[in-house]
């Protein structure tokens, strides 16, 4: 098995995030449900997350880290706290359905800042242009298509300068990149737990620099005679019993990622990006690539003649395995004009290996020479 998804869900991760999970289920109970043993050790746990990710993206307060089951909930807590119906919002011409069918929902007034894929003066035109009388933006900080990286502590620079509130959407960035909440003053950065961050599914994290509303109520473990959810954070924001046994295992995804460290995972990824490239380029297929410092560990790929689909099935019979569709993001197909064809999506983890890339090439390229002979 050659596993090339890693954009959608990291499937391999560090041994000790396995070892974690489990020993949670066994020893662990509920954060701020008891004072006994199991429940101490949940509480000690989920802060020792909080913490962590507090230091990796330079977050003054651990409380203002928020769990969340996933990158998409933590965006909605974000773009709920901060939209009326009929705001005015500036978003990318790069964002996924988790930030875009909110906003719909919400009946907002969206304006696409920046249409053109590996552009940054484009991008940062666009929003140079849109920023003004916004309510607030909300970014990308990566394309989940296109690996495209974009300009975002320029974008945030525009924002402070406006006065426009910035949501950040690291669900591509979180654990690759080098994210700093105290030089972005971003209002919100919102990630999942499963990606760059090697956590499990069903984990999320919402870092809180602005005012959040709550999305659900119930119970917090504090302020129980309450009818409404407490003020403090995090137990605002985090009704009902937390995923302990997944935030046990992000907890070692993210120690993981702060002891390898992100520019390492970058530059791995974007090594395996450049040696794909070189693979495939006389290949009867369509590159999407842009410069080297504007791309992560993702590629994207389409031909005229074998549509997108197809070919991932060829290629999984085969044992790769790699997405095909509109991954879930039609406004960036739209910018970069494939909404028709879809792409095939390579996405590359820290621990592919050289080898096993190679071969995933040549698989590639004996898939699409017989489909063309077809």
């Amino acid at each position: 098995m050659i596993y090339l998804d890693h954009a959608a869900t990291s499937l391999h991760k560090p041994e000790a995030v396995y070892g974690a999970v489990t020993r949670a289920m066994r020893h662990m109970a509920s954060p701020g449900r008891g004072g006994h043993v199991p429940a101490m050790l949940a509480a000690e746990t989920v802060y020792a997350c909080r913490a962590e990710a507090a230091e990796l993206f330079h977050m003054e307060s651990p409380e203002r880290v928020i769990f969340t089951m996933n990158a998409t909930h933590a965006l909605n807590l974000a773009i709920r706290s901060l939209c009326k119906e009929s705001s005015p919002v500036v978003i990318s011409g790069f964002e996924h359905n988790a930030v875009t069918r909110p906003l719909h929902a919400m009946k907002a007034e969206i304006r696409v800042a920046g249409r053109r894929l590996f552009d940054p003066e484009d991008t940062l035109a666009a929003f140079r242009r849109q920023l003004p009388g916004a309510r607030f933006a909300v970014c990308t900080a990566v394309s989940n298509v296109f690996g495209y990286i974009l300009p975002l502590e320029e974008i945030a620079a525009l924002c402070r300068r406006a006065g426009v509130p910035l949501v950040v959407d690291a669900s591509q960035a979180a654990g690759v990149l080098e994210l700093d909440m105290e030089k972005l003053g971003a209002a919100f950065l919102a990630m999942p737990g499963h990606k760059g961050l090697l956590g499990p599914q069903g984990t999320g994290l919402l870092l809180c620099a602005g005012e959040a509303r709550p999305l659900l109520y119930g119970g917090s473990g504090s302020e129980s005679r309450l009818q409404t959810m407490p003020e403090e954070l995090p137990d605002r924001l985090e009704a009902g019993t937390h995923n302990v046994c997944g935030i046990a295992g992000l907890l070692e995804g993210i120690r993981y990622v702060r002891r390898r460290g992100t520019g390492e995972i970058l530059r791995h990824e974007q090594g395996m990006l450049r040696r794909c490239t070189e693979l495939l380029r006389d290949a009867p297929c369509q590159l999407f690539t842009g410069a080297p410092a504007l791309q992560s560990g993702v590629l994207s790929l389409r031909s005229e003649r074998v549509d997108c689909e197809s070919l991932a099935a060829l290629l999984s019979q085969r044992g790769v395995y790699a997405r095909a569709g509109l991954h879930c993001a039609p406004l960036a197909h739209e910018s970069a004009g494939t909404l028709e064809s879809g792409t095939l999506r390579l996405s590359f983890s820290p621990f592919l290996q050289r080898e096993e890339l190679e071969r995933a090439c040549r698989i590639l390229r004996d898939c699409l020479r017989e489909r063309l002979r077809a």
